[in-house]
């Protein structure tokens, strides 16, 4: 799973993110209300972790600006508020669960993974990412193609990661930058054709058609079949 961390808590902050990292989630984080807000808009994470007092714009703000958005990622608030009404008034901004500081982190994980089961459509297995032939194995960290393992670096894997949870749609360049470069501003979109060049080199098996279309003048798409 992709996660969004907007927690003003710098040491907590870097705690989140390793244990979630330590579970093979992908994780962006940012400290401040205003940059959490531009970033959950971007529409490329399936769980927002977001704190409620944030400088620049607070946390129930962020989750009504990301529902006005009809965006589907899931909403997990965290705050040291525990009365009644703080908690229906997080989750009437849009929050899909709430949970109170000081908590647990195998709590946060509990919920992280249950908020990721809803939002996520159900698979046979939740650990894989599958397209026809191709398997992408988010606990080992592995990829198949039929019978043959493909070793990718790490922007590979996480391109193949944005096109394979978005499967047979179309991505513009910049929807993928978004994905596989969040931090990394200074980014060309060229960069895009490039590692899809790389993947499609590493993802070719003689006899099989290349996964990844080419939209021209739009982007690319992974051809799945039905999903």
């Amino acid at each position: 799973m992709r996660i969004l961390v907007i927690e003003d808590d710098r040491r907590l902050a870097r705690l989140m993110t390793r244990v979630l990292e330590e579970e093979h989630m992908s994780v962006d984080q940012t400290d401040d209300g205003e940059s959490g807000l531009e970033l959950a808009l971007r529409g490329t994470y399936d769980v927002a972790i977001i704190d409620w007092m944030l400088p620049g714009r607070d946390g129930p703000a962020i989750c009504r600006a990301v529902r006005a958005a009809r965006l589907p990622t899931a909403l997990l608030m965290l705050t040291a508020r525990s009365q009644i009404e703080d908690r229906v008034a997080g989750l009437d901004s849009g929050a899909d669960d709430y949970l109170v500081k000081p908590f647990a982190f195998e709590e946060l994980l509990a919920r992280v993974r249950a908020l990721g089961r809803r939002f996520t459509p159900a698979a046979a297995d939740p650990w894989e990412l599958r397209g026809r032939d191709l398997v992408l194995d988010l606990r080992a960290r592995t990829v198949r193609r039929g019978q043959h393992t493909i070793d990718l670096t790490v922007t590979e894997w996480n391109l193949l990661e944005c096109l394979m949870r978005h499967p047979n749609q179309v991505l513009n360049r910049q929807q993928i930058l978004d994905y596989v470069w969040s931090y990394e501003r200074d980014v060309q979109a060229s960069m895009v054709d490039v590692y899809i060049s790389y993947l499609r080199r590493k993802l070719h098996v003689d006899g099989h058609p290349d996964p990844i279309q080419t939209v021209r003048g739009v982007g690319y798409r992974l051809e799945a079949g039905d999903v």
